[in-house]
């Protein structure tokens, strides 16, 4: 794809600098070409706009006149996510629905869906206007998806379940398999049969090889705008609110509320029955086993205030060594000392 610069500053409603070229495509300041747009955020990394061969390079105002050309913004990364997505490809090759899926007689597909060779959607299910479906998709019976969807290869959508619109599963992504549930009884564990649904609302994004359980009872939800990443299990009847970050290797035991623009970084593992508030910030590796204050930033097991948590680690941590070897001193001091005192009161 190529752009003019200026057709693509006023795209974005942004003022360029320099002459205008083709714009071909999106790179690092390190690796772009003459026909390239890099980017700079960080000033710490505005030494390489002396070396960067990028035709132009998308900055804030104080380095604009530091590059050859320039397109100067207010807030680099959403415009950056935006110059991305016009160049972005998109994957696939296909249209329509292939021969070789198999779509049930009584479901239904948008006209305007793709469907790929292998997929296959089960009875009473729907697929909504320009969803695309790649090949390995399982859509089980009666579950709804919605407009302008995208289910990448091998993701597994239970039977029952309902997705809203521009929802994006990465491949591997499972919804809807059972919730972890059992009863224990004298010849050993009784399976809990789970009978609710999930729901994902629109505009929702869910990584690859991630697990969303459905519910026992009623239901799992995650609501708009949130997006998690990959690797991360939510167990059943979990509630996630909208526009939240839940980053990788996440595990959300059941039946736990977190509030709306929740961010939970890498490897938190969450409680069962806990409530996160709006808000909430749960640094990484953390673990929560109660309930999380809105607005709090926590971090550490079992999590504490972030400033704590930190003041622990950097300053407290390190000394360990040296505080376990003066311990074993003391005691080896205290030792003889109990002994000598033991003495004395033998020789009275």
């Amino acid at each position: 794809m190529s752009m003019k610069l200026s057709a693509l500053a006023m795209e974005l409603g942004l003022e360029h600098t320099g002459a205008d070229i083709d714009i071909t495509g999106v790179n690092t300041l390190e690796k772009a070409g003459p026909e390239d747009l890099s980017f700079l955020v960080n000033p710490k990394y505005q030494h390489l706009l002396e070396t960067t061969k990028a035709g132009c390079v998308l900055t804030s105002g104080p380095y604009a006149d530091k590059a050859q050309r320039a397109l100067i913004s207010d807030n680099v990364y959403m415009d950056l996510a935006k110059v991305m997505n016009i160049f972005a490809r998109p994957q696939g090759c296909l249209r329509g629905i292939s021969e070789l899926a198999y779509v049930h007689p009584e479901a239904q597909v948008d006209e305007s869906a793709t469907v790929y060779p292998f997929a296959f959607i089960g009875e009473g299910a729907s697929v909504g206007p320009k969803t695309v479906v790649f090949a390995g998709v399982y859509v089980g019976e009666h579950t709804n998806i919605g407009a302008n969807c995208i289910l990448y290869p091998n993701c597994v959508i239970m039977g029952g379940l309902h997705l809203g619109d521009n929802v994006i599963l990465q491949p591997g992504a499972v919804i809807g398999g059972d919730g972890y549930g059992y009863a224990q009884t004298p010849a050993g564990h009784m399976k809990i049969p789970q009978i609710g649904t999930v729901e994902i609302e629109n505009d929702v994004e869910i990584g690859s090889n991630t697990a969303i359980d459905r519910a026992a009872l009623d239901t799992t939800k995650i609501k708009r705008g949130t997006k998690i990443d990959n690797l991360v299990q939510i167990g059943h009847n979990v509630e996630i609110g909208e526009h939240c970050l839940v980053i990788g290797q996440v595990g959300i035991g059941g039946s736990t509320i977190v509030g709306n623009g929740v961010v939970l970084a890498g490897q938190v593992g969450v409680a069962d029955n806990a409530k996160i508030g709006d808000g909430a910030m749960v640094g990484a590796q953390s673990g929560v086993a109660g309930n999380v204050e809105p607005g709090s930033k926590i971090a550490g097991t079992p999590a504490m205030k972030a400033g704590t948590f930190l003041k622990a680690a950097s300053v407290c941590m390190p000394k360990l060594p040296e505080l376990f070897k003066r311990v074993k001193k003391l005691e080896k001091e205290l030792a003889i000392l109990t002994a000598e005192a033991a003495g004395g009161d033998c020789n009275e």
